[in-house]
C-alpha cells in the first residue's frame, strides 16, 4: 500500500483550519504487558492479560514490590536490530517499536516524496525518568566531568523518543512532545487534529510511551498508598497513524476508527460539590461536550475506556461523571487493571483497547465509544471514537 497523496505546503486534508477536523486512525502499534503488536494485544486483552510479572531481577536498585506490569522479555535489538540501539533508554525503545508497528499496520510508506508531510506527536509524563534521575545523580556522586557518562544525556530530555523516531523512520514533518501525564495521548491527538486541519502535515504518528523503572515504580507505590490503591506500576507504548478522515474516505480507504471529538478541561474549586477534590462535574461537562460535538447520543455509546486504577475515591469521581452523562449502559473497559498504572502510556493503551475490541469483532463496526482520563491535579479529558474492524491487513 502506498503512502497517501501529499498536499502542497500550507494546504491539506479538507482545508479546515478551525482545528475541528475529524481524524482517521489508519493503523496502530503497541508494546505492552498484554502483548506486542496489534494482534497480540487484541488477544491479550480478550484473555484478560497475564497479570503482573516478576520484576525483582530487572534492576540493581531496590523496588517497592517484586511484581509489576513490565514487559520483562522486551529487548530493543530483537525488534530494531543492534545498530543504533545500544544507548536507547527503555521509553524510547518502546516508542520506536510501536512506531514501526503502526507504520507497517497502516501500510504507510515514508520516502522522499512525502517525508516532509509525515510527522510525530508523542505523549509522555516527563520523558525517561530513569535517564534523567541517573544523569542527575551522577553529577553529584561521580567526578565531573570524567565519570559522568555523556551518552546518558540525550535520553534525559523529554523529546528524545519523538526525535529518535523521526530519525529512524525518516519523518521530517511536525515533531512534537506533549508532556501531559495521564491525559498526554488524548492531548497529543488533539494537537495532531489542529496540525492536520491547518495543513501543516498530512500524516502524524500519535501516541505515548512510558517505561517501567525503579523511579516510576516507587512513585506509583507512594501514590497508591496515599489514595487506597494497590495497583502496581506498568509500562508500554501505543502509537496510531492518523490522517484527515475526509481524505481517507474520499480515497476509499477503511480506517480503524474516526476520532469524532476530543475535549480537555481543568477542575476548578467552584466545581466541587463537596469539600475535597471532586472533579466529577468538570469531567461530566467535558464528556457532555465531546458527545455533543461528535453529534452522537449518549445512548449510542457502547463502551467507555476509563482511567480507573483502583484508587477508590478518584475512581468514584470518574465513575460518577461517566454515569451522569452516559448512564450505566456502556460496557466499561478498564485497561489499567490489566496493564498497570503507566501514566501517559495507559492513556494510549485505552485507545488501543477500543481499537482492539473493534479489530476482534466485526459486529462492532460503526459503533461509538468514549475514552476518559484524568490527572491527579485535576486535568480531565474525553474523546469520542467511531470504530470498525478495519481493512484486511493480509491484502497489503
Amino acid at each position: 500500500m502506498s503512502a497517501p497523496a501529499t498536499a502542497p505546503a500550507g494546504h491539506g486534508g479538507s482545508g479546515n483550519v478551525s482545528g475541528t477536523a475529524v481524524l482517521a486512525i489508519t493503523g496502530w502499534g503497541v508494546v505492552s504487558p498484554l502483548g506486542t503488536g496489534a494482534a497480540a494485544f487484541t488477544s491479550g486483552l480478550a484473555a484478560g492479560g497475564p497479570g503482573p510479572a516478576d520484576v525483582s531481577e530487572m534492576f540493581e536498585e531496590e523496588l517497592p514490590r517484586p511484581d509489576g506490569f513490565a514487559v520483562t522479555d522486551f529487548s530493543a535489538k530483537d525488534h530494531l536490530g543492534r545498530k543504533g540501539t545500544s544507548f536507547l533508554d527503555r521509553s524510547t525503545a518502546l516508542a520506536l517499536v510501536a512506531c514501526g508497528q503502526a507504520i507497517a499496520d497502516a501500510g504507510l510508506v515514508v520516502d522522499e516524496t512525502n517525508t516532509q508531510r509525515v510527522g510525530i506527536a508523542l505523549g509522555t509524563t516527563a520523558g525517561s525518568v530513569k535517564s534523567t534521575s541517573d544523569y542527575s545523580r551522577a553529577t553529584y556522586v561521580e567526578d565531573k566531568p570524567y565519570l559522568v557518562n555523556p551518552l546518558i544525556f540525550p535520553n534525559a530530555v523529554m523529546n528524545a523518543s519523538a526525535g529518535q523516531a523521526a530519525i529512524r523512520y525518516k519523518m521530517r514533518g511536525v515533531n512534537a512532545t506533549v508532556a501531559g501525564g495521564q491525559v498526554a495521548a488524548l492531548s497529543a491527538l488533539r494537537y495532531a487534529r489542529g496540525q492536520i486541519a491547518l495543513g501543516r502535515v498530512d500524516v502524524l504518528l500519535v501516541g505515548a510511551t512510558e517505561e517501567y523503572c525503579p523511579q516510576s515504580a516507587w512513585a506509583t507505590e507512594f501514590a497508591m498508598r496515599e489514595h487506597g490503591g494497590t495497583l502496581a506500576a506498568g509500562e508500554g507504548a501505543a502509537v496510531f497513524v492518523v490522517e484527515d478522515a475526509e481524505r481517507v474516505r474520499a480515497e476509499g480507504r477503511q480506517p480503524d476508527a474516526e476520532v469524532l471529538a476530543i475535549e480537555v478541561g481543568t477542575h476548578l474549586p467552584e466545581d466541587e460539590t463537596t469539600p475535597g477534590s471532586d472533579f466529577s462535574p468538570t469531567l461530566a461537562r467535558v464528556i457532555t461536550r465531546a458527545v455533543e460535538r461528535a453529534g452522537v447520543r449518549p445512548e449510542d455509546v457502547w463502551a467507555v475506556a476509563s482511567a480507573e486504577n483502583g484508587m477508590p475515591v478518584r475512581d468514584g469521581y470518574e465513575d460518577a461523571a461517566i454515569t451522569t452523562v452516559l448512564g450505566t449502559g456502556p460496557e466499561r473497559i478498564r485497561v489499567k487493571a490489566l496493564a498497570g498504572e503507566a501514566a501517559s502510556a495507559s492513556n494510549a493503551l485505552q485507545f488501543a483497547a477500543v481499537l482492539a475490541r473493534h479489530r476482534g469483532d466485526a459486529a462492532l463496526d460503526g459503533r461509538v465509544s468514549v475514552v476518559t482520563s484524568r490527572t491527579p491535579d485535576g486535568v480531565v479529558g474525553a474523546a469520542v471514537l467511531r470504530g470498525w474492524r478495519g481493512r484486511d491487513r493480509d491484502a497489503c
